[in-house]
């Protein structure tokens, strides 16, 4: 527990003794860092306890504000003050900003690390997942970059994750494949046939039909249809896979959706869910009681011809990944699965499967170049894939861009901005604050009295100081609301504002300065955190730490 830490629990252990409320009650009253620079100037910490308690204390808040001010005392706090509508304000003394910058030296990563002793869950986060019938569209990319920083963020605070990709590779989608590259295949040996509308129409085929030809000759043509199903399958998932490496992804797990039904793990997952009481046979079909569980309609499982839906996998993958040992389950959806995921909701209490499943929506995204959108077709082979776009920004700025809003919010990718080699572009903006913090520690080093920085060169830390820590000491809790709610864009919000923080703090402060030595060792030391947060949040995104700019 840091010494910020110990505050909140002292403020809530004396909110308990003073008014009699329970423990709930007292940590449901926050008293969390200040980091907004507008509110700076009322205090360090900031509590909502007056506002929280006032109806059930039957007291005016502002009353029981002061009243908070005038009981509670604290050793590293110091001029306590009400504001607003009965917020609490407090200031750190320079003891406890000195305490937390020799925290945040000593325990480096460790700092924004939970202290609880918890058993660690075991995820398994379900990501992408596109079709094995063509390169990966642009649009790709968020689902892919959402998925990968929430499984980064949540191992670094020490659970087991394993990031899965789901093959799709058992369904009619790989029959039109074969037929579409088989024909592919006709065409690049002169004969004359069409393609169907309804084929995979990209130019991506009749280059793979070239390769297919020179490796297996014109008697290509004279192979069974299951052959160009399997070689342009892998081939597809060979691209995939290539892509999301380029883009920084790798995958503990490629999920073959065919292994489910060439196992018999679709009618054991039926038979529990039959045991269970929530299967039934009508109009000759199979159906699931979906509605017992607050879906607006009972669904077909296997229809009467015999064939499983697309709903019957399904079930057995989530079956499938509780017996392989998981107890906390992710997917990453497009927002047009917004019913699906409470369908998979309704099949997880109807299977009595006790890990939850949290299904993580995102919207479409939209790339604008020279003010305008650009329009693609996947059926009508005018595509913008995943691969174009890190070709032409790069993976750094790629992967930012994509995570640079909320999930649930429509994303525009402005390639202009993406171009930018200036501050305007929020990667270089964040990767310079960086390269800043290794130009500052090699020009100290240079010196011989500022070299051998240590925890003990906390001396001279001060109130100047005090933004910039409490806005790295955020991080800690920034990074706990992220495996809560998976709002991962949260991340790049704040590498943006500890740039700008750590811009306005440079502007402000000399930081070598050979005639004040303690100070420039002290500012240094806070440098050496600054950069260490920074190289955390960065791996954390997944992008590169440039040494120089």
């Amino acid at each position: 527990m840091n010494s910020i830490e110990q505050i909140q629990q002292s403020f809530s252990e004396f909110l308990q003794q003073h008014f009699g409320i329970e423990k709930p009650e007292a940590e449901s009253c926050t008293f969390e860092l200040n980091v907004e620079e507008a509110k700076e100037q009322f205090g360090d910490l900031s509590s909502n306890a007056a506002l929280v308690l006032a109806k059930k204390l039957k007291k005016n808040p502002k009353a029981i504000a002061q009243e908070i001010i005038d009981t509670f005392h604290h050793e590293d706090l110091r001029d306590l003050n009400v504001a607003g509508a009965g917020f609490v304000n407090a200031f750190l003394t320079n003891t406890a900003l000195q305490n937390l910058t020799q925290e945040l030296f000593d325990q480096k990563e460790r700092f924004f690390k939970p202290d609880s002793k918890k058993q660690p869950q075991n995820y398994n986060i379900e990501f992408v997942s596109a079709n094995p019938t063509g390169p990966l569209h642009f649009g790709h990319g968020r689902g892919g970059i959402i998925g990968d920083v929430a499984g980064n963020v949540l191992k670094f605070v020490g659970n087991d994750v394993t990031k899965e990709f789901y093959v799709n590779d058992a369904g009619s989608q790989i029959q039109k494949l074969a037929i579409s590259f088989k024909i592919r295949c006709e065409q690049q040996l002169g004969n004359d046939v069409q393609l169907p509308e309804d084929a995979y129409h990209g130019e991506y085929l009749s280059e793979l039909a070239q390769q297919c030809i020179k490796e297996h000759g014109n008697a290509v043509l004279e192979k069974p249809l299951t052959f160009f199903a399997d070689y342009a399958k892998e081939k597809m998932m060979a691209m995939q896979e290539e892509t999301l490496e380029e883009y920084g992804i790798h995958f503990d797990v490629w999920f073959s959706e065919k292994s489910l039904h060439d196992s018999g793990l679709i009618d054991h997952a039926i038979e529990i869910l039959e045991k269970n009481g929530y299967i039934y046979e009508a109009d000759g079909a199979l159906w699931f009681a979906a509605t017992k569980f607050g879906d607006d309609k009972d669904r077909v499982i296997r229809k009467s011809t015999g064939e499983w839906t697309y709903m019957a996998p399904d079930i057995a993958y989530l079956v499938n990944k509780v017996e392989r040992g998981f107890n906390h389950l992710i997917m990453v959806l497009g927002h047009d699965h917004h019913s699906y995921a409470v369908r998979l909701e309704a099949v997880r209490q109807a299977l009595g499967l006790k890990a939850p499943l949290d299904v993580i929506l995102y919207q479409l995204v939209k790339i604008k170049e020279g003010g305008q959108f650009m329009r693609m077709s996947k059926r009508a082979g005018r595509m913008i894939t995943l691969r174009d776009i890190i070709d032409t920004v790069g993976k750094d700025v790629a992967r930012f861009f994509y995570l640079n809003r909320k999930a649930d919010a429509q994303l525009e990718f402005d390639l202009d901005l993406a171009l930018k080699k200036t501050e305007e572009n929020p990667v270089y903006y964040v990767q310079y604050a960086y390269v800043r913090t290794n130009s500052i520690l090699a020009k100290a080093s240079t010196e011989k009295a500022l070299g051998a920085i240590s925890n003990k060169d906390i001396s001279a830390i001060s109130h100047e100081e005090a933004g910039l820590l409490k806005k790295i000491a955020s991080l800690k809790s920034l990074l706990s609301n992220i495996t809560i709610n998976y709002q991962t864009h949260l991340l790049t919000y704040y590498l943006i504002d500890l740039a700008t923080t750590f811009h306005r703090y440079y502007a402000k402060h000399r930081v070598i300065d050979l005639g004040k030595i303690e100070q420039s060792r002290s500012r240094l030391l806070l440098i050496k955190v600054l950069n260490q947060t920074f190289a955390t949040c960065l791996d954390l995104l997944g992008i590169s730490k440039p040494e120089k700019m």
